[in-house]
């Protein structure tokens, strides 16, 4: 896709065994200078590394000897950029063939490098969708998140689970399809519960033929593409003609289903008339923080919004930020033929070809003035307004409390970053350790993490050991990664759920790495296990407590809680997969598609261990050198 571009000599690559530059003198404006003897005018990504070769700053290029030029000049940067500049002690380069490259290239480089000085999209999750099955002659309607790998109709995306779910519950009352799988389907003999309640017509058991059933799947996605007028009056026209009739209870499940499409079109809130498909978005800033809010329009319908909180920097401009979400936050999702923006892009032509190309058809950016559109950009605007107002209050809130916390245990100050741990099992067995983080923004799901307990000589049940294994793998790990602990990823404070006990177990795992400067604190349950009677433990002092009311005590108690919660779940998960597993999963060469022919073959995996040699070659999609594997993993052959 490009060619590296030849660094001048003294930079990238040139460092003394700590890491420090041997021309850490010529830091910033000079020797970004020096670069732009080797640079031509072509398009191209460029990385800003400091002195210990990290990476600063990745950033995209029309032409990249003009955009080098621009950071070698000593005035006219922000505060920002300035800081980054001066920190620069070497770049690297890549050119491309076309404009679009780069700017695909960049995003891809600030995903997995995550520099200091980008704007950073923090939570690129995907989106669910609503699926219409097409491989049965009865298609079942359900969420579908991920790759549309599955043959079907898709309508989304919808911006949460729960605004999907909601929709998925309104549409059974309204078009009666099935949510179960195949297999129940097949399965049934007398129909569910959910017929009983009239969420589903009963296909399963034949009480509705192939063709009235088709006729309801087509009403639903003629709904789902925006054609709901329609579809409201042929149900008020057969109610009509069932109350003339007097069929008086068909009149009134009609009655019913004509309520559920008019729920699904008062909880979408906005449905404008004029905008078929769009996705709207909309940035403030304040104080330093900056919310983006995105609503997805399609079929005329809103289709639900989310507030994401990208990591900016002070002094970035709304031009770069909204450049730089676009970028990351379409790497794994569908853009709509159509984005409103709030405010203007620099590169908004580029924009357009980079996600034109993903799509398979062609993308407008627009920044619309007046009309409807422009009240659709100001709604998502007032939105991202009242989002962040409620983020900053609780990042001031939960401040406070990281505050109380540092004076309450004597901190030397508020932790950035506290890691609770806690561990999960049931009499020894399918042991998982858990670990959440908290800091400043709340709750990190994203650095969640769990650790499947390995020491098989560990006594069943024996919590401090597990303990020690989970904070000596954390901690080992870290130390490995990033032993001069400039990133982010050291806690200031680690919280045990437990007493003296674990603690002691915690500091000698963290003492024998040489680690005696992150604090360490326990919480037991004290008198009676009751809550608001918790002891507090540290290594080498005496327990102590909290007051009752205490609102360091409440967010101790909020931190344990979901410590405990984290550890349960990654526990059952491990348990309900090896409760899952066979025999088979060990043997060389069947994975899962042979393990579920086996299994269909032969009933069971006792079975496949008893199977004679020939009875094995006899197996669909079973070799001969496969079935004398299998035979020589049971008999003691191979």
């Amino acid at each position: 896709m490009g060619n590296a571009v030849d660094s001048p000599s003294g930079t990238t690559g040139d460092f003394e065994e700590d890491g420090v530059s041997r021309k850490a003198a010529r830091q910033g404006h000079a020797v970004i200078k020096g670069y732009l003897r080797s640079l031509d005018e072509r398009p191209g990504v460029y990385r800003m590394l400091d002195a210990r070769a990290e990476v600063l700053y990745v950033g995209k290029a029309r032409n990249l000897r003009k955009r080098v030029a621009s950071y070698a000049k000593p005035a006219g940067h922000s505060s920002r950029i300035s800081r980054m500049i001066a920190a620069t002690a070497s770049m690297m380069f890549l050119t491309t063939e076309t404009e679009t490259e780069a700017l695909l290239l960049e995003q891809n480089l600030i995903k997995q490098l995550r520099p200091k000085y980008n704007v950073l999209l923090r939570d690129d999750k995907s989106f669910p969708n609503i699926l219409v099955t097409d491989n049965h002659p009865f298609p079942q309607i359900r969420k579908h998140r991920g790759l549309r790998s599955e043959k079907g109709r898709y309508f989304g995306p919808f911006a949460s689970a729960g605004s999907v779910n909601r929709t998925l519950n309104q549409l059974q009352k309204a078009f009666l399809l099935r949510n179960c799988t195949d297999s129940m389907f097949e399965s049934r003999s007398r129909p569910c519960l959910l017929y009983q309640i009239r969420r589903c017509s009963g296909p399963c058991v034949g009480l509705i033929s192939q063709a009235d059933y088709a006729a309801l799947v087509e009403d639903a996605a003629l709904f789902l593409t925006g054609k709901s007028t329609r579809v409201q009056e042929h149900l008020a026209r057969e109610m009509a003609a069932a109350s003339a009739a007097m069929e008086f209870e068909r009149a009134a499940a009609l009655r019913d289903r004509i309520r559920a499409l008019t729920n699904v079109q008062a909880s979408q809130g906005v449905n404008p008339q004029g905008v078929e498909e769009a996705d709207v978005v909309a940035l403030h800033q304040e104080g330093g923080q900056a919310c983006v809010e995105v609503f997805f329009i399609r079929a005329n319908q809103n289709w639900g919004n989310r507030a994401y909180f990208p990591r900016t920097g002070a002094g970035a401009e709304p031009a770069e930020i909204l450049e730089a979400f676009l970028g990351q936050f379409y790497v794994n999702k569908t853009p709509a033929r159509q984005i409103l923006l709030s405010h203007p892009i620099e590169d908004a032509d580029l924009m357009e070809a980079a996600l034109g190309r993903a799509l398979g058809r062609r993308v407008t950016i627009a920044v619309p003035q007046r009309g409807e559109k422009a009240a659709l950009v100001e709604h998502a605007a007032r939105n991202a307004r009242e989002a962040l107002a409620r983020r900053m209050a609780e990042s001031a809130s939960q401040i406070a409390l990281l505050e109380g916390l540092a004076a309450a245990f004597g901190l030397e100050a508020a932790p950035e970053r506290i890691e609770v741990y806690d561990n999960s099992h049931i009499m020894g067995a399918h042991a998982v350790g858990g670990m959440i983080v908290a800091g400043p923004d709340g709750m990190v799901r994203s650095q969640y993490r769990k650790f499947n307990i390995r020491s098989t000589d560990l006594t069943p049940g024996d919590d401090f050991a597990m303990m020690r294994e989970v904070l000596t793998r954390r901690f080992s790990r870290l130390a490995r990664e990033d032993p001069d602990r400039q990133g982010d990823a050291w806690p200031d404070l680690v919280l045990i759920d437990g007493g003296a006990g674990q603690v002691s177990a915690a500091a000698q795992a963290l003492a024998e790495l040489g680690i005696d400067d992150v604090a360490i604190l326990g919480v037991a349950k004290g008198v009676d296990r009751d809550a608001g009677k918790e002891e507090f433990h540290r290594p080498g002092q005496p327990p102590m407590a909290l007051g009752h009311k205490d609102p360091v005590l409440y967010f101790i108690q909020r931190l344990r809680d979901e410590a405990h919660r984290f550890a349960i779940g990654a526990h059952r998960t491990r348990r309900a997969a090896q409760t899952r597993a066979t025999p088979l999963d060990e043997v060389p060469g069947v994975g899962a598609a042979r393990k579920r022919a086996l299994l269909a073959h032969f009933g069971s995996a006792k079975a496949v261990a008893r199977a004679g040699l020939a009875d094995l070659r006899a197996a669909p999609g079973i070799s001969s050198a496969l079935a004398e594997t299998i035979y020589g993993f049971f008999h003691g052959d191979a």
